[in-house]
């Protein structure tokens, strides 16, 4: 039987499915990210009520309930990771506490910020749903059924063992389920979200190694068995923040079928790439339309040259100064066996924080 407090769970979860419904607000599948995971797992969750999910992806859901506990935690991942790599940027892919689009508005506008939000999201779901078929917690797959028999590398011949992290299960589960909502229609901004979705998708693949256990006397190697495996996902997401850098520019052809490069003098991207349709606004002020929260009070590093300075997080406009006093573990002693006992210091630092556009932009000293 189900527990009061899961129970109570679930039951606050369609509630607030039906609300979000009733107001006809637009979600995406990134709001299983927000469920209960355990209620997802246990079917509790009607797929049919989440909202902006269409009928292919409900399908999949009723399906494979076990999957979409490993897709909100690809969601999630995703999300980490991408706060990880701009938590010093003027956007810092804040997100909406159960807003059933996850990132409000910011993410309508077909910029590089959409474009690395898709693919980081979709390398994430990849990574956790492969994460989850090699430990056995998925029903429908198992370790890569290719890998098997005889191979060589760069070292010589090895024989395939051990279990594989199944990247093709993983990619192609995600491609059905993220990519079927862009499949319903075909315009620009359909096709550079399945562009980077795909980016994302490859990006996993991009960031495997070989992993070798030797076999012989005293450890010579003679017989070496071997398997793939996926990398750290941070890794993933540092190679698609790069490619967030050097993303490029893209428009519709005139036949409505492509896209093409909005400056001919830009190379044309490769399907590892990232693609983005409209500049970015600069994230300085708030903006309800574009999704902007602005940098009005956000941490700076006044010492910085980078995106973290004071100069560009707060976009010319100054900042304030506060001297406060930080408590850290000082003089720290270790104690046979087996303790480490410290003292509680106390030392006054410096922080600096973003004015907003009303306050004059005189910097503080």
């Amino acid at each position: 039987m189900n527990s009061p407090s899961g129970s109570l769970t679930c039951i606050y979860n369609l509630v607030f499915i039906i609300v979000i419904l009733s107001r006809g607000v637009l979600g995406s599948w990134w709001f299983v990210s927000q469920l209960n995971i355990n209620a997802i797992g246990a079917g509790v969750v009607v797929c049919d009520n989440i909202p902006g999910l269409i009928g292919r992806q409900k399908k999949l859901c009723r399906r494979y309930p076990d999957v979409m506990v490993s897709l909100g935690e690809g969601a999630r991942l995703g999300v980490e990771e991408c706060q990880f790599h701009f938590r010093y940027h003027r956007w810092n892919c804040s997100t909406v506490n159960r807003d059933t689009s996850l990132f409000g508005k910011v993410i309508l506008k077909g910029s590089r910020e959409a474009a690395f939000v898709y693919a980081v999201s979709s390398a994430g779901v990849v990574h956790a749903i492969t994460r989850a078929c090699s430990k056995g917690q998925l029903s429908d797959c198992a370790c890569d059924p290719k890998k098997r028999g005889p191979d060589r590398d760069k070292r010589g011949g090895f024989e395939w063992g051990g279990c594989s992290d199944n990247v093709e299960y993983g990619s192609t589960f995600t491609r059905k389920f993220i990519d079927a909502k862009e499949r319903k229609q075909r315009d620009g901004r359909t096709l550079m979200n399945l562009h980077n979705n795909r980016a994302g998708r490859k990006a996993v693949r991009k960031f495997r190694k070989l992993e070798c256990k030797c076999h012989g006397v005293s450890g010579s190697c003679t017989i070496r068995t071997c398997w793939q495996a996926m990398q750290e996902f941070r890794q993933v997401g540092a190679h698609l923040k790069n490619q967030y850098n050097g993303a490029t520019q893209v428009m519709m052809k005139q036949n409505g079928a492509s896209l093409t490069v909005a400056n001919k003098h830009h190379k044309k991207p490769t399907r590892s790439d990232l693609v983005y349709l409209e500049t970015s606004p600069d994230y300085c002020v708030e903006n309800t339309e574009v999704g902007s929260l602005g940098t009005e009070g956000r941490p700076c590093n006044k010492s910085s040259m980078g995106t973290d300075g004071c100069d560009i997080m707060c976009c010319g406009r100054g900042y304030h100064t506060y001297n406060v006093k930080q408590q850290f573990k000082c003089e720290c002693k270790f104690h046979w066996c087996c303790s480490v006992v410290c003292k509680d210091c106390e030392q006054e630092v410096e922080l600096h924080t973003c004015k907003g556009v009303s306050t004059p932009a005189k910097l503080d000293s």
